[in-house]
């Protein structure tokens, strides 16, 4: 068990591990839990994997809990491959495309996936005129590598936009700017290898102005609908677009697939993809596949049932002649 870590994620992390580590000591005769804590310098405690093969004995299989930068972003991902270890969730490139918000736009939208309109900037071009001659307000405002909401601003006129540059630039050197979809937050848990399944989607009901960081994991005031108040046709195309994100983007193991629905146009967009989702007691991916009749201890078995599996699969891959 891998926690902490040095993104903005670092509490949610250790919650989400906590969780995990439970859920595991419920299979005494079949898993020892080894924890690995990395603080927010970066400092690993009892000390680090080594990129190495063998290098690492004890260690059968690794559950990364760590969520966003070096540890949801295809970094931790690397350090893994290199030790040749299995690890739980979605390999390098999957995790760095879903990690970087323009990268998995685009690969979504290169599969006819539908995505919200966004601009991109970077730190070092924060030209908000610019940027509202292109989209029109109101507007959220999103460090492209980061999650829990976690640096996002929304955007009603050409002041806010530029404070939510700048904040929003403090997280990340590459800013997305999306344009506002009036309509509901959606998200579904995807789980599987080769042939995955999409659970039943939930409906997020912010209790402030969108589902931001305090509204998420701090203030307990934001709703949730299991299921999600969709028509059965809309259930289903919610499940259809979010395997269909998942394989274009090459994930494997588990994602959250996070969706918003336009009310006035009826047209469902892929907003985010999460290769490492929460965990924790609130978090709405293992409560989806709960709701389907996956228990929490079940599908924590299952993810490294997956790991496994796909680990053996690369064993028949040949990296010399």
């Amino acid at each position: 068990m891998i926690c902490g870590g040095r993104s903005g994620e670092h509490d949610v992390s250790l919650r989400s591990a906590e969780a995990i580590t439970e859920a595991l000591s419920t299979w005494p005769q079949k898993y020892q839990v080894l924890p690995y804590f990395i603080d927010r310098q970066g400092k690993w405690k009892p000390g680090p994997i080594l990129p190495e093969p063998g290098a690492n004995p004890g260690i059968d299989v690794v559950f990364p809990a760590l969520h966003g930068t070096f540890g949801e972003d295809g970094t931790m991902q690397g350090l893994l491959e290199l030790a040749d270890l299995p690890y739980v969730g979605p390999g390098v490139l999957a995790s760095s495309l879903c990690m970087d918000k323009e990268a998995m736009k685009r690969v979504c939208r290169e599969r006819s996936i539908p995505v919200v309109d966004w601009v991109t900037v970077t730190r070092e071009d924060l030209n908000a005129e610019a940027i509202a001659e292109r989209l029109d307000f109101p507007l959220f405002v999103k460090p492209a590598n980061l999650g829990s909401s976690v640096g996002i601003s929304k955007a009603n006129d050409l002041g806010e936009l530029r404070e939510a540059l700048k904040l929003a630039a403090q997280y990340d050197y590459k800013i997305i700017v999306e344009r506002t979809i009036v309509g509901q937050e959606l998200e579904c848990s995807v789980l599987g290898n080769e042939r995955p399944i999409a659970s039943t989607p939930c409906e997020i009901v912010p209790s402030r102005e969108f589902y931001d960081y305090e509204d998420k994991y701090l203030l307990d005031q934001a709703k949730t609908l299991l299921p999600a108040n969709l028509t059965r046709e809309e259930i289903s195309d919610v499940r259809r677009i979010a395997v269909a994100a998942y394989q274009a983007l090459g994930c494997e193991g588990m994602a959250r697939v996070d969706f918003l629905l336009d009310r006035g146009s009826g047209q469902l967009y892929v907003n985010e993809v999460n290769t490492i989702p929460g965990f924790t007691s609130i978090s709405m991916f293992p409560r989806m596949l709960e709701h389907d009749g996956i228990a929490f201890r079940d599908l924590v078995d299952r993810l490294i049932q997956l790991a496994l599996a796909r680990h053996a699969r690369k064993q028949a891959t040949k990296f010399t002649r």
